[in-house]
């Protein structure tokens, strides 16, 4: 795999650019700074930069997890089988064949994934995915295992950043749990310590509260650092592991089918894919690099039509 740390941007006519893209080659630096008029002045500096020849220069930071024979899939869903099929030595050639589910990695879930008849990952549009985000630091509010989090944490943030959650706006949530995902690669908000169990079941997690807010805010859709959009106690996780869903409860104090009843199972799914807000888990990767910031996001599947999920590259533009 390579590590992508910069990215020169070829010369492109502006009208021939979605407004999205558009952001992501001229406004990164304003959303960084949270000019927004930016996007205008930096189109008159590109048209000048045209002019003159010169090619635009972005940082891209890399939010995804490694990916390889090792790498866990969610609970019930089997991890990749991955061998080689041609050798250089008889060949002349390497050849790969990967056998694998999809909620594995870094990954996008698509509407269709909860929802039958739904879009499915080849059919959102390219801008769609890529916009705007806010990096919502929630490690540093001290939430920790099997905690809930929920609107006034969000709220909380905007006090404390003056940075505003606009509507159509990506919401990246970091709780950094992705330094103990086993596949994770680099983290600089605390050691790294490869612990799936810790990783999977014992991620803060919300509430339909949340997912209410989510919907009230306009969030365009979600990326978060861990096993689930969903607290894992309000998954199948929960019947999995029994014995550790008791100590959930005896930590939040309250049986989780009060906090959770059946109406709300993976209500971050369930309730949040039928408007099309979906999300991104196991994000992790360069993350630690822009909490508590704004900037520009994109997620990069391949163009799977009719795709439940799909692997993707998740990246930040500085």
């Amino acid at each position: 795999m390579i590590h992508v740390q910069a990215v020169r941007v070829a010369l492109i006519l502006l009208e021939q650019v979605p407004q999205d893209v558009q952001g992501v080659v001229l406004g990164a630096r304003a959303l960084a700074t949270g000019n927004s008029t930016g996007v205008h002045s930096d189109e008159h500096w590109l048209r000048d930069t045209i002019a003159g020849d010169v090619p635009v220069q972005l940082k891209v930071l890399d939010l995804s997890q490694n990916w390889d024979t090792n790498t866990p899939g969610f609970a019930r869903y089997d991890g990749p089988s991955i061998k080689w099929v041609k050798r250089v030595a008889f060949e002349g050639v390497g050849g790969m064949e990967i056998t694998s589910t999809l909620h594995v990695g870094t990954h996008l879930d698509a509407p269709n994934h909860f929802i039958t008849n739904a879009r499915g990952i080849g059919e959102l549009p390219i801008e769609f995915l890529v916009g705007p985000a806010c990096v919502v630091d929630l490690q540093k509010m001290g939430l920790g295992d099997y905690q809930i989090y929920g609107p006034e944490h969000f709220e909380r943030w905007e006090q404390q950043t003056g940075i505003k959650i606009e509507r159509g706006d990506i919401l990246v949530i970091h709780t950094g749990y992705h330094r103990f995902y086993p596949a994770n690669w680099t983290a600089s908000c605390g050691p790294i310590e490869p612990d799936e169990t810790r990783y999977f079941i014992k991620h803060p997690g919300p509430t339909r509260q949340f997912a209410d807010w989510v919907k009230a805010r306009g969030i365009r859709w979600l990326a978060i650092d861990a096993g689930s959009a969903d607290h894992p106690m309000n998954t199948v996780i929960r019947q999995v592991r029994p014995d550790l869903a008791k100590k959930c409860s005896a930590a939040l104090g309250r049986p989780l089918e009060e906090i959770w009843p059946d109406d709300d199972i993976q209500v971050m799914h369930y309730d949040l894919f039928p408007h099309e807000i979906i999300h991104i888990e196991n994000a992790g990767g360069e993350i630690d690099r822009i909490l508590d910031q704004r900037v520009t996001v994109g997620c990069f599947p391949w163009r799977f039509m009719g795709g439940e999920a799909a692997f993707c590259r998740f990246v930040a533009f500085v």
